[in-house]
């Protein structure tokens, strides 16, 4: 499994440790980062600047292709993307500093990109687990079998929360077996149900919706047991 790569540990020399202090602490009073923050940037500076020593170079002498070397070395040791992309932040944050005061005349972090962190793929129900979860309810109770057709709706259709809580009666045809959707831009979409969310959905406005709708004016299918339209925190 790859890990982070670790910094350089070798000593920074003590005008180097200064100027790293002097930027975590504007950084601090300018912006307010948090501790752990500022531990970052500082230890994100330090590496970068035992590096360049190693190079014969100071971090104010710095140029773009001292940086590239840097974060090429680092990746190659085994960086992640998301570590790459705090340690460029590091760079511009620390370069822009001097530049902005008078004290450099370029900063040699402007034209580096920041990688691209891929989103992780969200975490799935096996076939099981959704068999648990559709059963749950017990649907002898008015409520527990709104439950269980609010669930079968939500498999049968990948319905988002919002979606789900928003439907209203005649919105689903259970005799085509298909249920209409408006999304973003009040565009619309029809989408099959399945037999298994029909069974449920006519049960549900056959026997627990009438009971819990006994005074209620609500446009959406799903009621709560007031009879107010199920909101997406219900």
């Amino acid at each position: 499994m790859t890990t982070d790569a670790s910094p350089d540990t070798a000593p920074l020399s003590a005008t180097e440790l200064q100027e790293i202090e002097q930027f975590t602490d504007v950084l601090w009073m300018e912006h307010g980062l948090s501790r752990n923050t500022l531990t970052a940037y500082r230890n994100d500076l330090a590496g970068l600047s035992v590096w360049l020593a190693k190079q014969g170079r100071v971090l104010r002498a710095a140029r773009r292709q001292d940086l590239l070397a840097y974060l090429s070395a680092r990746v190659t040791a085994g960086a992640r993307p998301r570590t790459t992309a705090r340690l460029v932040s590091s760079m511009r944050r620390f370069y822009r500093y001097p530049v902005r005061e008078g004290h450099l005349q370029e900063d040699p972090s402007v034209r580096i990109d920041t990688p691209r962190i891929g989103r992780p793929l969200p975490d799935t129900l096996s076939e099981a687990e959704v068999e648990t979860l559709l059963n749950a309810p017990d649907v002898q109770d008015a409520l527990e079998l709104r439950d269980r057709a609010m669930l079968e709706l939500l498999y049968a259709c990948g319905l988002r929360v919002s979606e789900l809580v928003s439907v209203t009666s005649d919105q689903v045809n259970l005799m085509q077996g298909v249920v209409r959707l408006i999304g973003k831009g009040n565009k619309e979409r029809l989408v099959p149900l399945g037999e298994e969310a029909v069974d449920w959905l006519q049960r549900y406005i056959n026997e627990s919706r009438p009971e819990l709708a006994a005074a209620s004016t609500a446009r959406q299918l799903f009621i709560t047991r007031r009879g107010a339209g199920m909101t997406r925190q219900a």
